[in-house]
């Protein structure tokens, strides 16, 4: 679920990210910018669902970058997810990239 790459933490999302795994997707996101990572890409490529639970852990990991004058993009969001975060406005919260590399470069800016 969680990678580095250099100085970014890159978390793939699972297939769904709903109210069965977002509390544990929180907890393990949230540990790992607590060991100071501040670089952070979500990587939804695999993603074919996100419910409101899904979305409060992407809001939650924004809250504390921001906090930490950190940076987050999110990559490969396909076109049900692309909508998901369109109707609920957290496109204007957060930057999404087409590709990984697109996304590791913004964070790294």
């Amino acid at each position: 679920m969680f990678r580095i790459d250099n100085d970014v933490l890159i978390a793939t999302l699972p297939e769904r990210l709903d109210t069965n795994n977002a509390p544990a997707t929180e907890s393990a996101a949230v540990s790992e910018i607590d060991k100071g990572f501040t670089r952070v890409v979500i990587d939804c490529s695999n993603t074919t669902f996100i419910s409101s639970a899904g979305l409060r852990v992407i809001l939650k990991v924004a809250k504390l970058l921001h906090k930490e004058n950190g940076a987050l993009a999110l990559c490969g969001l396909n076109e049900e997810i692309s909508e998901v975060f369109e109707i609920s406005g957290f496109l204007t919260l957060v930057n999404v990239f087409p590709s990984l590399t697109e996304a590791m470069d913004a964070v790294r800016a």
